[in-house]
């Protein structure tokens, strides 16, 4: 299609020259005078998401890190729609790294004034957007599989929006209308568009003409006796699109009830299906305009149509295949499949596709309906086996060849299982509507979809010719298979059909609104199997109520309205059964939904209150909610009402019983399920109902304070469905419990949706708790994504980048940074709320029932997530709608103060105050806990009331600036009492107007960065320069124990900046120059200082993560030859205080505490330099490691801080995996994680000719970290922690390579992805590496591959193994025995064997458990092996499954596998498992045996062992004396009477490894 020659060209790519009015074909586009210019909606507006800039006048947008960031690119139209013209962009850049794409649609928020969410899905207030191919209003999906997918679109297509006259939206696709999306969208609404996930560019261009027809087109019919899903109805050209747009609402339903009557072919039985399987929510939406009169004669599909477009024939369509399971029931054209019995049968129902699968195609089906009677569900995958020649077996998995499904998480091909945790969702936790495919690649690589997320290679080699299976299996009970290339017809013509049969549905469009629902509520007709609907619908029985006591579900005729209250009256009860009357609501039509035995089965949109509970979707939210039901008696009421604003309330007797759940969409039916003993109830409309509370602002509501609201300030923040193992999430997200509380108390971790934004408040409400445990709720921030955490059992236990508040105490990385804080989270009690929130100054602060308890600490990210651990007592709470942001100063700029929230008495719990006395300019206010300046730059003296005691730290806050004056604050110790003056002082003013005058006794204090006594001074360059105080610093001083004053900056120890400090001193402080204002955050309790904390000392002295860090081995490429300049390289005078250096400055030692380690290499780091040192001694005490970077600040005169990560200026650092700048974490996981490299390793740092900073690890160019870095920089060292001493390796000089050096350039850009490459394992130097030429290793490997072992068992390279042969052992250094768990005990390594590490599940929480459980072997054959693996425990068999001499008895290495088909008798225990903590016992012939084989390589015969390394639970086992004879002694280094462990329980063990011996 040509573009067009004049104006703007409707549908071509751009404008063309020449006048208006030419446009596009036929003239359509418009031209200069038209209003279709730019400048009337075609830009785009300036106030956009935080990460998109704009360019091209406003006309295009983009989307900034497009590596790191996949949402926050939200952009709009400058100006409102205008009716009949379409807002068009063109995407002109994708990126790979994502899944989702572009979204587009309409919004009635002004841009001007809106907060932009992250993405436009949480856009609320009228907006509809199109994501993928459903259509959301307001975040919530409306329709499902309309038009185009828009995901699937390239870089150049073009997708736009529609506003019609008649308020309808439509969506276009490069040129072409999908039809309309949505309909009753104000007049006045702007475009929205999301540059979202793959999507990072586009481009407005000019606007196009819209849909326009004033008067009705003839429509082609419906054929009747053509499948209705794959009639091609409308692909004739440029009409095709238009045919079920072009008539009027009014058109069609005149024609309805005779079309339907006259010429459908749909029997009521398959018009009932096909309702069923329509997606509720599009009929709601009134998306269609569709005749459905027949055809005139000669015409319809037979014609025209079908010249250009031919109807699928069973060639084409993906269908199922007529032969199938004995009990499926195909319907729908062979595309729906049905279980019979599916309440007494809970297999025989596997269905395959009627031809094999292309290659990329996709094979989706949608789960129609579930039931709860049986475990396990619906499997799906792929076949070799031609359906026609198949005998279907009872479930797929028995077919023992060419068969690959998916069950549960995990992969079975021909029915064994290949991989135990395929993906995070599990097939048996999908519910009703969920959408499972798969595709076979091109490149036969198996791809499962579920939801249509791609859950990745399932498995990399699939036959070429396949067809797609299905075994609805358990509680799967029908499916639909769901075809992407004709969503729009489909949903169309499902939608039509869907009205026609709906009186509700032909009334709501057809008269007056006042008459399209009936005034009166009463039942529907459809109820469950057991009742009656009796008195013109009015009462609902079970005639038969002492015989059953369920299938007694009732729902209301038609949808309450909001505010509208549903209530009944119990009239008869019978007192056969326990439980009774259950009330809710669902948002199931009663005409089309398959009643449940009891309505809380059903898992989805469903309410309801039972006992004194509420549950929804079958799983309770509230444990003790109200009035229990099961009290009530014949003559009382109970009914429910939905409120406008989502809330759901209940009524007992006409009591409300408060909220009940939030978030309930509009359009509910009610519920009543005559349960139990409740036999008869009737519609009640006369009875008075107490008036619903509204929320107060604190929360006084009687059931839960501060209820969460829909309406809570529009705030999406939610927990995450990603959570601890015992947690529960409710309420659409704003409800997290812990299940069975009594007996589990941890575990149960909830994290935020998404980060935190700066002075947005995250509060949550107690609303249950048990008196059963100690200790409560924690809550916190931290700067771990959900998706990359491994949820502990509490959060105190992660190490990394985590803040929590735990009692009184405030938390880091686990370690206590601050005890006594202003509140104690123990002592909360329901009701309570807890909030938490990050200021823009990365300060933590608190709030307790909406008190601001003050900052907690400081220096946090920008990105942190909130989280709170439902940990001892606190078993539920819900988020409050005070969450979202805050109108205070904590939320503002630097610039801003934090006087809207004030220190009352002064801070809970604090108290630290000024004294009286004090400089004539100073007045204090809050009751001594702040001072201010009130005029001039002096006399600003302030003093402590008391005197400070021993490690006492007296702190204050910086709150306001007087920018006009120059200098610093200043602060001492004195021993001036504050009453006291000096000669001819008879009162404060008397006072000397600064610090450095206040000679009359004995005065220390920091100035700037110098230090003075009796105003002489006495050091200088000491700490943080003073002058560089902000708003918001904090600022300290401290007496030590040795007679020093210390200054602390924002929580971090300076030092010691004087020695010789008298016993009795005050804290002085002079508000000089700049700084005008302070308060104070200390509290005469001993506290230790905020910030930088020492490492904790590591219990575990020799952990296996050791073992595994210091032997894992990676294949080590070519070393860049660089070019190295000849002089040798040292470190540089200035240093840390605790660094002591040696060896011609080559060698630095820190020989004090953890911290205070930083050296910077003397010469400049120049391009081509390699700056290379090497780990010398590691003190295992501390955790984490050195720190590696550049500063480009001189460092000869730099006062270096305690730790680099202080560094807040003009600094570069490779900390752990991440790489910071000035203290900001830049990227996450580039490299390896320095915090675990071992003595020996070499790490260096070489810049490249364009400026871009590399590390080096052992030689191997690990890519950029930083590009672009400023030079002259100098290389930095901070040996903290374990490390304390490296030395500088000065390599041989060479010539530079300028092709090795090109060739590592390709592969950076080869293996990097957006900057960020994958980690690797650390590994001995090159010329150390054993593994390299270990001829043992590549032995046991060779036989290890005999064995035929799933890859997917073992860990992929550089992880997978590690030799303990003697000379890789004594390279590493290894010793020989190692203690592991809580309480420690000791095992020995396994020397002379090969190590084969194990996959572990990561539900298992593997990390926590090699730590805390103990580590022992147990000896196993070749016959057990794979099936010890198939089911992940402990056991061994007798025929090996390779050929070999006849196997040895084992007598306490497994136990006897019964034969097929055998079940064992009840009489039979589990035999024991016998474990060893030493492999020398555990490995002995008695109890592995030996096996014989050939090695391939080397075609000589060799004898191998194998066994087991497994984690042990403590307390599982009983240790005792060996019991298997043995030709050799015992390990001597373990007690005689503790060597052989004994363990019966299931679940005791977790394997970590194979070993393998080889003689």
């Amino acid at each position: 299609m040509a573009a067009g020659s004049g104006g703007s060209g409707g549908s071509g790519v751009g404008p063309g020259p020449g006048p208006g009015g030419g446009g596009g074909p036929a003239g359509s586009g418009p031209g200069p005078g038209s209003g279709g210019g730019l400048g009337s909606g075609g830009e785009l507006h300036p106030r956009t998401g935080r990460l998109v800039s704009l360019s091209a006048c406003g006309r295009t947008a983009r989307r900034q890190q497009p590596g790191q960031e996949f949402n926050h690119g939200l952009v709009l139209s400058r100006e409102p729609l205008r009716d009949g013209r379409v807002f068009t962009v063109r995407i002109d850049r994708k990126v790979n790294s994502w899944s989702g794409s572009i979204e587009i649609g309409v919004t009635a928020l002004d841009p001007s004034v809106l907060d932009f969410p992250s993405s436009a899905t949480g856009l609320k207030g009228g907006s509809w957007v199109v994501s993928g191919c459903s259509v959301l209003r307001d975040g919530r999906s409306v329709l499902e599989e309309y038009g185009q997918d828009l995901d699937q679109l390239g870089e150049g297509d073009r997708v736009g929006v529609e506003r019609t006259v008649a308020g309808e939206l439509r969506l276009w696709v490069n040129g072409r209308d999908c039809g309309v999306a949505a309909t009753g969208l104000p007049a006045r609404v702007w475009a929205v568009v999301d540059l979202y996930g793959k999507c990072t560019q586009i481009t407005v261009l000019p606007p196009e003409p819209g849909f326009s027809s004033p008067t009705p087109i003839p429509t082609p019919p419906l054929e009747p006796s053509a499948p209705y899903e794959d009639s091609a109805l409308a692909e004739q050209g440029t009409s095709g699109d238009e045919v079920f747009m072009a008539s009027p609402a009014q058109a069609w339903l005149e024609t309805v009830p005779n079309s339907l009557e006259l010429h459908n072919d749909f029997g009521s039985t398959e018009l009932s299906e096909v309702v069923s399987n329509a997606v509720l929510s599009a009929y709601n939406g009134g998306l269609l305009n569709v005749n459905l009169s027949s055809p005139p004669a000669g015409e319809g599909l037979g014609s025209s149509c079908a010249a250009t477009s031919p109807i699928l024939t069973s060639n084409d369509a993906l269908l199922f295949h007529e032969k199938c399971g004995t009990l499926i029931k195909l319907s729908n054209n062979n595309k729906t499949a049905e279980r019979r019995r599916p309440l007494d049968e809970f297999n025989n129902g596997v269905v395959m596709t009627n031809r094999p699968l292309r290659d990329n195609e996709m094979f989706e089906i949608r789960i129609d309906k579930l039931v709860d009677k049986w475990s396990g569900s619906i499997e799906i995958g792929v076949t070799t086996h031609n359906p026609n020649n198949l005998e279907y077996p009872a479930t797929m998995t028995n077919l023992q060849s060419g068969t690959i499904m998916m069950s549960g998480c995990g992969i079975l091909t021909n029915g064994k299982g290949t991989r135990r945790e395929y993906c995070e969702f599990s097939l048996d936790e999908l519910q009703e509507g969920d959408h499972i495919g798969l595709t076979r690649k091109s490149n036969s690589a198996l791809h499962f979809f579920i939801n249509g997320i791609d859950q990745g290679v399932a498995t990399p080699l699939t036959p070429p010719v396949v067809y797609g299976v299905v075994d609805l299996y358990g509680m799967a009970v029908k499916v639909t298979i769901v075809h992407n290339n004709n969503h729009s017809d489909r949903l169309r013509r499902n939608n039509a059909i869907l009205r026609a049969l709906s009186p509700e549905g032909a009334l709501r469009r057809a008269v007056p609104a006042a008459q399209a629902e009936p005034e009166r509520l009463l039942f529907h007709p459809n109820c469950g199997q057991k009742a009656a609907i009796t008195h013109e619908g009015r009462t609902a029985l079970r005639p038969h109520a002492t015989d059953d006591f369920n299938h007694g579900v009732v729902l209301s005729s038609r949808a309450l309205r909001d505010g509208e209250v549903f209530q009944v009256r119990i009239d008869k009860m019978v007192d056969k059964w326990a439980g009774s009357i259950e009330i809710g609501v669902t948002t199931h039509n009663p005409a089309y939904l398959q009643l449940p035995s009891t309505m809380t089965n059903l898992r989805s949109g469903t309410w309801m209150m039972t006992g004194n509970g509420v549950m929804h979707n079958g799983t309770t939210i509230l444990d003790e909610y109200g009035h229990n039901l099961d009290r009530l008696k014949a003559g009382d009421t109970v009914g429910v009402v939905r409120r406008e604003d989502g809330t759901l309330h209940f009524f007992v007797n006409g009591m409300t019983q408060g909220p009940a759940a939030w978030n309930v969409p509009p359009g509910v039916y009610a519920v009543v399920d005559l349960y139990g003993q409740a036999a008869q109830a009737t519609i009640v409309d006369d009875v008075e109902v107490s008036p619903i509370p509204e929320p107060l602002p604190e929360g006084n509501n009687q059931v839960s304070p501060s209820s969460p609201s829909s309406g809570a300030g529009g705030s999406d923040l939610r927990f995450h469905q990603l959570h601890g193992s015992n947690a529960v999430i409710t309420n659409g997200g704003r409800t997290a419990l812990r299940h069975n509380c009594r007996s589990e108390f941890n575990d149960a971790i909830v994290i935020s949706n998404r980060a935190l934004r700066d002075g947005e408040l995250f509060e949550i409400v107690i609303q249950k708790m048990v008196d059963r445990w100690s200790g409560s709720i924690e809550a916190g921030v931290t700067a771990i994504r959900p998706e990359d955490l491994e949820f502990p059992n509490t959060m105190t236990d992660i190490d990394y980048d985590t803040w929590m508040l735990s009692g009184t105490a405030i938390m880091q990385d686990g370690n206590t940074m601050r005890n006594n804080y202003g509140c104690d989270l123990d002592a909360l009690g329901t009701g309570a709320r807890i909030g938490m929130m990050r200021t823009a100054k990365g300060d933590l602060h608190y709030f307790i029932n909406g008190q601001d308890q003050g900052a907690a600490c400081s220096g946090l990210p920008p990105e942190v997530y909130a989280v709170v651990d439902l940990y001892g007592q606190c078993v539920q709470v819900s988020i409050t709608n005070a969450t979202g942001p805050m109108d205070n100063s904590l939320a503002t700029s630097n610039t801003a103060t934090e006087k809207s929230f004030p220190l009352h008495s002064p801070v809970a719990g604090v108290a630290h105050r000024f004294h009286s006395t004090c400089g004539k300019n100073v007045t204090l206010e809050e009751d001594g806990a702040r001072a201010v300046r009130a005029a001039g730059y002096a006399h600003g003296l302030v003093f402590s009331t008391k005197e400070l005691k021993t490690e006492e730290a007296f702190e204050v806050k910086v709150e306001e600036l007087d920018e006009k004056w120059a200098g610093s604050l200043r602060l001492g110790l004195t021993t001036l009492a504050p009453g006291e003056m000096g000669p001819g002082a008879v009162s404060g003013p008397g006072l000397p107007p600064s610090l450095p005058e206040l000679r009359t006794k004995t005065t220390w204090m920091v100035s700037s960065c110098e230090v003075r006594r009796d105003g002489q001074l006495q050091r200088m360059n000491y700490g943080r320069n003073l002058e560089r105080l902000g708003v918001g610093s904090r600022v300290g001083i401290r007496r030590g124990a040795d007679d020093t004053m210390h200054i602390l900056v924002d929580g971090e120890d300076m030092g010691p900046a004087a020695t010789g400090i008298a016993k009795n001193v005050w804290a002085v402080l002079d508000l000089y120059g700049p700084v005008r204002s302070v308060s104070i955050v200390s509290s005469t309790r001993l506290e230790e200082p905020e910030g930088t904390q020492p490492p904790s000392p590591s219990s575990d002295t020799g952990s296996e993560g050791e073992e595994d860090e210091e032997g894992e081995e990676h294949g080590l490429g070519g070393q860049d030859q660089v070019a190295i300049m000849p002089t040798a390289l040292e470190f540089l005078e200035n240093h840390g205080k605790n660094i002591l250096l040696s060896n011609g400055n080559r060698t630095a030692t820190r020989v004090a505490s953890y911290n205070q380690g930083i050296v910077v290499v003397s010469q400049p780091l120049v391009p081509q330099l390699l700056v290379q040192v090497r780990i010398d001694f590691l003190n295992r005490q501390w955790t984490s490691s050195l720190v590696l970077g550049v500063i480009t600040c001189p460092p000869e005169r730099l006062n270096f801080p305690a730790s680099a990560c202080a560094l807040k200026r003009a600094a570069w650092l490779l900390r752990g995996h991440g790489v910071f700048h000035n203290g900001l974490k830049i990227c996450e996981k580039f490299g390896p994680n320095l915090d675990t490299c071992p003595e020996g390793t070499i790490l260096g740092l070489r810049l490249d000719s364009s400026g871009g900073l590399h590390l080096l690890v052992n030689g191997m160019d690990q890519g950029v970290a930083v590009p672009d870095v400023p030079q002259p920089c100098h290389a930095l060292v901070d040996l903290y922690g374990q490390c304390e001493q490296v030395t500088i390796v000065n390599p041989e000089p060479g010539p530079a390579s300028g092709k090795s050096v090109g060739t590592q350039g390709d592969m950076e850009k080869a293996d990097m992805v957006d900057g960020i490459k994958e980690s690797v394992c650390w590994g001995p130097p090159p010329a150390a590496s054993p593994l390299k030429s270990c001829e043992y290793h590549a032995l046991c490997s060779r036989f290890q591959e005999l064995l035929l072992l799933p890859e997917d068992y073992f860990m992929p390279p550089p992880k997978r193994s590690l030799c303990y042969c003697e000379s890789c052992r004594k390279l590493r250094g290894d010793e020989a025995h190692r203690r592991r768990g809580e309480p420690p005990r000791e095992y020995a390594l396994p020397f002379g064997w090969c190590r084969f590490n194990l996959r572990v599940n990561p539900r298992l929480e593997a990390g926590t458990l090699t730590k805390k459980w103990h580590m022992a072997y147990h000896g196993s054959n070749v016959a057990a092996v794979r099936r010890v693996l198939d089911r992940g425990e402990l056991g061994a068999g007798r025929a090996s499954i390779l050929s070999c001499r006849p196997l040895k008895g084992d007598p306490g290495g497994g136990f006897e596998e019964p034969g097929e088909n055998c079940a064992p008798s009840r009489e039979e225990q589990p035999p024991p498992v016998l474990l060893s903590p030493s492999l020398q016992y555990a490995g002995a012939e008695t109890l592995a045996s030996k096996v014989q084989f050939r090695d391939p390589k080397s075609q000589q015969t060799h004898q191998a062992q194998l066994a087991f390394q497994v984690c042990v639970r403590p307390g599982s086992y009983t240790p005792g004396p060996p019991s298997a004879a043995l030709r050799e002694p015992p390990d001597p280094h373990f007690s005689l009477a503790e060597l052989e462990w004994v363990t019966k329980e299931k679940g005791a063990t977790l394997l970590y490894a194979l070993l393998v011996r080889v003689e």
